[in-house]
């Protein structure tokens, strides 16, 4: 049973937790105009303890988005350009061979690569080929790296933030299925309205960008993670995301838009991502139990990448949103 000081300590970081929402989105908007629905999915990534894809076109601001993330929290902050001729070794780092000049001993030492960090954003993910891009598999999945037969985990937390230009683009690959469904969510990064475009302008020729303070240090954000993982979900919201990504499976329980539209449904991690998620968008917004909207508010954002949409809906012009529109409106809710 849990002790009187233990709950109140809860409370106390369950309380900091919707504070933290709105101190980390003041601290964003001093760089980043707008975006409020991509800051906040931003943030139920880093309290769920998992990953996110900013997908959208060159010049919205993502990278910047992701460095004055890491400005805020007060995290360590490594940056990868993916390239081409990006190898792995450029990622997890390398053994180089050492002599000792006066014993004339020679040793292999461990230089670790930009994944050693605790905010890794992964710029322009899909510019390299799947080989250098599932260098990060195990890092996302174990927060830990294999090299040369040797395991060393990373420090926690650990959340890798990458970017990808829309995969029509000249000079883009395909991620390896495996690789996107370590990502929690996909988020869609859109074009400003005009006046936040106009707000944009003024901003960023004129002066010089006003610099981002820490509103939360690392131990406080790790009790964060930790609560939200412990706050309960009621049957009715596990039932929903479960028969929601089963939903859009076209052979097992699929709906009929899936059964249409759909090539390759999500997997069982979705279901866990779409009530975590739920969990955590609840808790940012002051409420200790989530609730099915809570889960149809982060069901775009965890479906989008996980359902593969087949040679008809491409056809038609349909798009992986529009299907899981139609997935979420035949559902039902109970």
């Amino acid at each position: 049973m849990q002790s009187t000081e233990s709950a109140a300590l809860d409370a106390e970081i369950f309380d900091g937790i919707a504070e933290t929402k709105q101190a980390l989105s003041d601290a964003i908007h001093k760089t980043v105009i707008g975006q409020d629905e991509v800051i906040e999915l931003v943030l139920i990534t880093l309290l769920a303890q998992g990953h996110a894809l900013l997908i959208g076109v060159p010049g919205l601001a993502k990278t910047l988005l992701v460095r004055t993330v890491a400005d805020a929290l007060g995290l360590g902050f490594r940056r990868i350009q993916f390239t081409p001729d990006l190898m792995p070794t450029d990622i997890l780092g390398t053994e180089v061979l050492e002599e000792n000049r006066q014993s004339g001993e020679r040793n292999f030492r461990f230089v670790p690569g930009p994944v050693f960090t605790h905010l890794l954003l992964a710029d322009e993910i899909n510019r390299t080929p799947p080989k250098t891009q599932a260098a990060l598999l195990e890092a996302m999945q174990e927060s830990a790296v294999t090299v040369a037969g040797e395991t060393r985990t990373l420090d926690a937390p650990f959340c890798v933030l990458a970017t990808q230009n829309p995969i029509e683009q000249e000079g883009t690959y395909p991620l390896p299925e495996a690789q996107l469904d370590r990502f929690m969510l996909s988020i869609n990064v859109g074009y400003p309205t005009e006046q936040d475009e106009v707000d944009i302008v003024r901003s960023t020729t004129a002066g010089e960008p006003e610099k981002v303070s820490p509103v939360l240090d690392r131990e406080k954000l790790m009790a964060q993670q930790a609560l939200v993982r412990r706050l309960p979900t009621s049957d009715e919201v596990v039932r929903y995301a479960v028969r929601l990504a089963r939903a859009t499976r076209p052979e097992h329980g699929g709906c009929a838009a899936a059964k249409r539209w759909v090539q390759w449904g999500a997997g069982p991690r979705a279901s866990q991502y779409l009530t975590l998620g739920a969990r955590v968008r609840a808790a940012i917004h002051g409420h200790e139990v989530a609730s099915v909207e809570d889960v149809r508010a982060v069901a775009r954002a965890v479906l989008g990448h996980r359902v593969l949409l087949n040679f008809e809906a491409e056809a038609e012009g349909r798009t992986t949103r529009s299907v899981i529109d139609e997935i979420l409106a035949e559902v039902p809710v109970r």
